[in-house]
């Protein structure tokens, strides 16, 4: 009885440790998965920076042109 009692023990403890073995691999799997969301958040932000940056340089260089497409107007 006491060799039953010892294995069903050795089988719970078993049990236990699976479980808390799978419990941190999901963890650290979870905290992979947000850290490679926020560096995908981090590369959006910086592509639509650089897009903005752009646009406003497009926009700067479409006005100057209309600047001086008005002057040459007036003078002539």
């Amino acid at each position: 009885m006491t060799d039953m009692i010892q294995l069903l023990h050795s089988m719970e403890d078993t049990i236990k440790l699976q479980s808390r073995a799978n419990a941190e691999r999901r963890a650290q799997r979870a905290e992979q998965e947000q850290k490679e969301f926020m560096e995908k958040l981090r590369r959006a932000a910086v592509s639509k920076a650089e897009l903005d940056g752009m646009a406003s340089k497009v926009k700067g260089s479409e006005d100057a042109v209309r600047r001086d497409q008005l002057i040459g107007m007036m003078i002539m």
